[in-house]
């Protein structure tokens, strides 16, 4: 079975310019909180010309201490659940929002492979946190299917179409 299309560079353009957008237009700022993603998500934000008005900061979180250290991860959530779960995920959106004082946040951490899967979270397994102003932080999981760099541009994609999401709903 072929892994669907990742999406592209043009593509992934696209969303940070509907986000870019929005986020001007409420006068809000951006910051992220990657782990799996190596920074991905906030170099493509920053590849728009720009993206100083509306993007604050980006947090590449890859180990269990820099997810403790620079965004409050609490150790025991590490320990019980892992660094691929739903609270280590929200713990790293609203710690990422709360130490930049912006208003909206994302946070991706996930198993990108090609080792490291498990049959409890495959390779592919990404959780995403969000918060969006005052609102609780949201939070998904979803399975990649591909190589490496697939499912870490299908990750960049879907932080970013689900952020928008949140932001106009």
């Amino acid at each position: 079975m072929t892994p669907p299309a990742s999406p592209d560079d043009a593509e992934l353009a696209r969303l940070v310019e509907a986000l870019a957008q929005v986020l001007c237009g409420r006068g809000w700022t951006l910051a992220t909180a990657e782990s799996c993603t190596g920074g991905w998500i906030a170099k493509c934000c920053t590849d728009r010309a720009g993206s100083s008005a509306w993007f604050e900061s980006g947090v590449v979180s890859y180990s269990n201490r820099a997810k403790r250290d620079l965004l409050g991860v609490d150790a025991g959530a590490l320990e019980r659940e892992g660094a691929v779960s739903r609270p280590v995920a929200m713990q790293m959106a609203e710690g990422v929002r709360r130490r930049s004082g912006s208003q909206v946040a994302l946070a991706v951490t996930g198993i990108a492979g090609p080792e490291g899967g498990s049959p409890d979270k495959p390779v592919g397994t990404v959780w995403f946190g969000w918060v969006v102003g005052e609102r609780p932080v949201e939070s998904e999981v979803v399975v990649f299917a591909g190589g490496r760099d697939a499912v870490r541009r299908q990750t960049v994609a879907h932080a970013l179409q689900g952020l928008l999401y949140r932001l106009v709903s």
